[in-house]
């Protein structure tokens, strides 16, 4: 059986260290074979940046998925290059950095991560059902994992049973709140709408909430804060058979440190 953890978007500093505390206990109490984590959020402000990859892969992650934020600091764009672990969303024009997809060779089976963005309320990129038919059909692999980070449930719902049958899993990512809907299509696919995310829990979507309460109020720009304090990191582990590519159990995940008073 082949165990994949997903975590659910890193923000900030507080993200990437609640990361670091709590991944390598989680691959060793679950016999983790793959970890895939969504990071476009983790750098200060928001996006991505060398380092805070860096501290992403060193904590135990093999593949980092990414989405709306990917392209937001240009100092990341060599590093797309040099790391093909690290994804964007493959539905981006092909002149843009990186790739949206990496093949995992785990030996005994190679895995292909998937990163796509929905279009619904988000960028006009390619239509992720084209896009995720021409993957699968350039693409060769034991089974397939998709990180669809999207806004529209309903967008990401459809798109599974779209996939479904012909990819592993689908993991929806993007709105930070994990949902309470795992399951596993009628072919075999295993779906959750969304991962949730690894920071603060005083926070609104991982934004101080002083901050969003001020934009909600003047409508005024307003600089987004990572707050401090007690974290969460949310994940799913998927049990896949290779052989049938079949998800046989979904294992959601959400470990809460506590707060002070």
């Amino acid at each position: 059986m082949l165990r994949v953890l997903f975590v659910g978007d890193v923000v900030g500093q507080p993200g990437c260290q609640m990361l670091r505390r709590e991944l390598p206990r989680l691959k060793r109490q679950y016999h983790v074979d793959l970890t895939v984590v969504n990071g476009e959020n983790s750098a200060v402000g928001n996006g991505i940046l060398p380092s805070s990859a860096d501290w992403i892969f060193e904590s135990g992650a093999d593949v980092i998925t990414g989405g709306n934020h990917s392209f937001q600091r240009r100092e990341i764009y060599p590093y797309f290059e040099e790391h093909p672990q690290l994804l964007r969303p493959a539905n981006y024009p092909s002149c843009c950095e990186g790739a949206g997809v990496y093949v995992y060779d785990l030996g005994r089976w190679r895995v292909a991560v998937i990163s796509l963005m929905g279009t619904v309320f988000l960028e006009p990129l390619e239509n992720p059902f084209y896009a995720i038919d021409r993957i699968l059909a350039e693409i060769q692999a034991d089974c397939y994992l998709v990180d669809f980070h999207a806004e529209a449930t309903g967008e990401k719902k459809a798109f599974a049973y779209y996939v479904d049958g012909r990819v592993s899993c689908v993991v929806g990512t993007h709105t930070h709140i994990q949902t309470a809907d795992e399951q596993i299509l009628e072919n075999g696919t295993g779906y959750l709408t969304d991962l949730g995310m690894t920071g603060p829990q005083r926070s609104v979507l991982g934004v101080s909430p002083e901050d969003i309460i001020s934009r909600y109020r003047t409508q005024m720009p307003t600089r987004f804060r990572v707050p401090e304090g007690a974290c969460e990191l949310d994940a799913l582990l998927a049990e896949i058979d290779p052989q049938t590519k079949r998800c046989e159990k979904l294992t959601r995940i959400q470990i809460r440190e506590p707060q002070k008073p």
